[in-house]
This record gives C-alpha cells, sequence and structure tokens, in this order.
C-alpha cells in the first residue's frame, strides 16, 4: 500500500530493494492513487501497479472492500501499508492476505496482524521507516539500505529535450528549479532568490527549466519573466513521468523539500536541496551528490505550512549568491566528470 505524496512515494522504494534483498524472486505489487502509477512503473523492482479507484481523504468503505475481494485471487502472502490511517489496511484486510503488517495507528488492531510500533529514535527518516517494515519484526536494519531509483526513458528524454530545450548543447548545462512544495510555503524559497540565481546563471550561459505542476505555473512565469528564451517554465505542461525524463538531462537541479526533489535525486542528479521549516535531518535527498541548505534556526524545524512567527528567516536568510556558487561548483564537476 503505497502513500499518497510524490517524495513519499519515490522514498518507498528503498522498502522495495530491501525486499528484494530478502526475497530476491518475490513478485512486489503496488497499490497506489491512479496520478501515481505511471511513476510506479518506473520504480525498479515493482511488477505491478494497482490504482486506487479513491482520492485521498476518502473513506469508501464499499470501495476497498470491493478491490480487496478482486485481490483475493492474486493470493498475496504479505502486504506492507505504508500510510497509518485505519482506512489504509481495509484493502488487504479484504483481500485475506495472511500477513498484513503496518504501524501502530488509528486502532487497526483487527486489521493488522503483525503490528510494528513507531521507534522514532531508531527510525529517524522517512526512509527507514519504510524499509524497516519490509524487515522482521525488531530485526537490525542494513548498513546501507537501497536509495529509490528510477527508470528512464531514453527515446522520451529525446524528444521532451527536443521540444521544450532546443537551445541546450552540449557546453551549455541545463539546471532545473523546482520552486513549488505542495506542503505549503514556509517549506518554499523566496521567487525573488529563484530568480536572482536564474538570472545568473543565464548569465554563465546555462539553460533553466522550471519544473511543478499547473498550481505553480505562476510561480514558474514570476521567475522566468524577461530573463530570455535560456529560461522555459514548465510548470502544468508536462506529465509527472516526463519529469522524471526531463531532470535525468539536467546537470543539477535547486530545489525546496518537495517530491520532485526526491525525483531528481532517484535520477541520479546533483541536488541542491533548500529546507525550511521541515528537516533534512528527516527527509534528506538520497543521493551522495546532493547537497543542503538549512539554517537550523532556533524556532527550525517547525514543521508549519506556514511560519507561526510571520518572518520565514529560515528561508530568506539563505541567499542566492551562495546557492549559486554551490550550484556552480556541482557544474563545474559535472563537467569534469563528462570529458574525463
Amino acid at each position: 500500500m503505497g502513500p499518497a505524496w510524490v517524495g513519499d512515494m519515490v522514498m518507498s522504494q528503498s522498502l522495495i530493494g530491501v525486499l528484494q534483498q530478502q526475497f530476491q524472486d518475490a513478485q512486489i505489487d503496488m497499490l497506489a492513487p491512479g496520478w501515481s502509477l505511471p511513476l510506479v512503473a518506473r520504480m525498479l523492482g515493482v511488477n505491478k501497479g494497482i490504482a486506487m479507484p479513491l482520492g485521498h481523504g476518502e473513506f469508501g468503505w464499499s470501495v476497498r472492500k470491493k478491490l480487496g475481494v478482486e485481490l483475493r485471487e492474486s493470493h498475496y502472502h504479505q502486504a506492507i501499508i505504508l500510510p497509518r490511517a485505519l482506512k489504509a489496511a481495509l484493502v488487504p484486510f479484504h483481500a485475506r492476505i495472511p500477513l498484513r503488517t503496518g504501524y501502530r495507528g488509528e486502532s487497526r488492531f483487527i486489521l493488522l496482524n503483525d503490528i510494528r510500533p513507531m521507534d522514532k529514535q531508531r527510525l529517524s527518516t522517512t526512509q527507514k521507516r519504510y524499509a524497516a517494515l519490509g524487515m522482521p519484526k525488531n530485526a537490525t536494519l542494513p548498513a546501507e539500505i537501497p536509495a529509490p531509483r528510477l527508470a528512464i526513458e531514453a527515446d522520451n528524454a529525446r524528444q521532451l529535450r527536443k521540444k521544450w530545450l532546443p537551445e541546450s548543447n552540449d557546453t551549455a548545462s541545463i539546471v532545473a528549479l523546482m520552486p513549488g512544495a505542495e506542503y505549503g510555503p514556509a517549506k518554499q524559497w523566496p521567487l525573488a532568490h529563484f530568480r536572482e540565481l536564474a538570472r545568473s546563471l543565464c548569465e554563465t550561459g546555462h539553460q533553466i527549466m522550471i519544473l511543478g505542476s499547473e498550481k505553480e505555473r505562476r510561480l514558474g512565469d514570476a521567475i522566468a519573466m524577461g530573463l530570455g528564451p535560456r529560461v522555459r517554465n514548465l510548470c502544468g505542461q508536462t506529465e509527472l513521468v516526463d519529469a522524471v525524463d526531463l531532470l535525468s538531462l539536467a546537470a543539477a537541479a535547486v530545489s525546496n523539500d518537495s517530491g520532485l526533489m526526491h525525483v531528481a535525486a532517484a535520477v541520479n542528479t546533483p541536488v541542491v536541496a533548500i529546507y525550511g521549516s521541515s528537516s533534512p535531518n528527516f527527509t534528506p535527498p538520497l543521493a551522495a551528490n546532493a547537497r543542503v541548505f538549512y539554517r537550523g534556526l532556533g524556532c527550525s524545524p517547525c514543521f508549519k505550512r506556514t511560519c507561526p512567527l510571520g518572518h520565514t528567516r529560515c528561508l530568506y536568510e539563505i541567499l542566492p549568491a551562495e546557492v549559486a556558487n554551490v550550484v556552480n561548483s556541482l557544474l563545474a564537476g559535472s563537467a569534469k566528470s563528462g570529458s574525463a
């Protein structure tokens, strides 16, 4: 049972990796929101995705029961339920899956028969919490948990580059900017800072693509305004799975703590991650080539959608020049790697 957020969905692939390490011949299917199935199809190790026919927050007991009954014929041995809500455990229960594993939450005692306590100190990150559910109860986590990796469709990537980034060439690096964060403004680096970063990178000859959903189109417009053809606002103009292939083209990506940040890390693009109200200690970008900006003020992390103090200093004090320096160092390293 997969999660309902893009970033969490990507991080759940660490669970898939842990399962594959233990059961090499296992068939692993994922029940997930319909919007996420193209992303699930790119997750290495997943046999197939199954659409959950309900939206986020909908209870739909009869729908869940019907789906569970339909899944009985698959004869699954185990269900691992990542969401902690009661309703998330209904489908495996009605599917009569013998072993139903999940964390304690919302009085699911009848629905689950392998209930795990949430040890927040031992399982300090989302990745660890997901991976632990794939291990026997009380087992020690692997020293190295498999990092999420998403498959790339090279033909689609070439077509997308031709369509959206015709000015890019072998001497100009592509830099992706992701200014959105579905959670709220306390996770969004100021647009003026993103715009200044884009201007600086354009001046050094780089191609900028701005990625996000239709909701974030206005953010992209505000960043791109007046900066010329080297800046392309693609917010709302591509599918989520296209963002996977587009990010594989980027030499670097600058992102808030968001779903697309985790997508960039999962295609091995160097990521510069900017944290405000959240913490890189809990949901870090899972890539060795990531760089993190986090001020760690006395009020951080508050995990609020909007700044309760009204100043959002945790984000405003991260300056464009600082970020540009790190991006340029990543681009220089990428150029050396490419010429080696």
